[in-house]
């Protein structure tokens, strides 16, 4: 046996040791658009605008915060604005997924949307970082609240 098959898969063993672990698949550089209309059903374009929103995988060992919205909803407007917020508090500590339910959505979105989602807007879930559902509703909810249960997953 030559010395190049003998370290082929020390060296990958190696490789998959050397990558960087708990990498995020969330969505990052979170911004509330400026524009949003809070007093009406106005399309005012993405509600939440930054980079990585395709990919709705949940990410084991990290909580997430997953908001479902549809662009014409000022309940969701005004959840998007809690939202953003909360991104600001947890950053680097949870994941948010957001799905736009306007776009096209992944196939990882249309999962969280075919599993979480009951057709009422705003939708909130939370999950720990076993995958368990801590908060799975519809409607708006106070920033106190959330920020309430992803402290007790922290």
């Amino acid at each position: 046996m030559t010395i190049g098959k003998k370290l082929g898969p020390a060296v990958l063993l190696l490789m998959l040791f050397a990558l960087p672990t708990g990498i995020s698949r969330a969505a990052t550089d979170l911004k509330l658009n400026p524009s949003l209309d809070y007093t009406s059903d106005s399309n005012d374009g993405p509600l939440i605008t930054g980079e990585h929103f395709s990919d709705g995988s949940l990410s084991k060992g990290t909580p997430a915060y997953i908001i479902f919205y549809h662009r014409e909803c000022y309940n969701s407007k005004r959840q998007a604005r809690r939202t953003v917020e909360l991104y600001e508090k947890y950053k680097g500590k949870v994941d948010f997924i957001i799905v736009d339910l306007d776009t096209r959505l992944s196939k990882e979105q249309e999962t969280l949307r075919n599993r979480f989602y009951k057709n009422y807007i705003p939708h909130v879930t939370i999950i720990d970082g076993s995958g368990g559902v801590v908060y799975d509703r519809s409607g708006e909810v106070d920033t106190d609240k959330i920020s309430t249960m992803l402290d007790m997953l922290l």
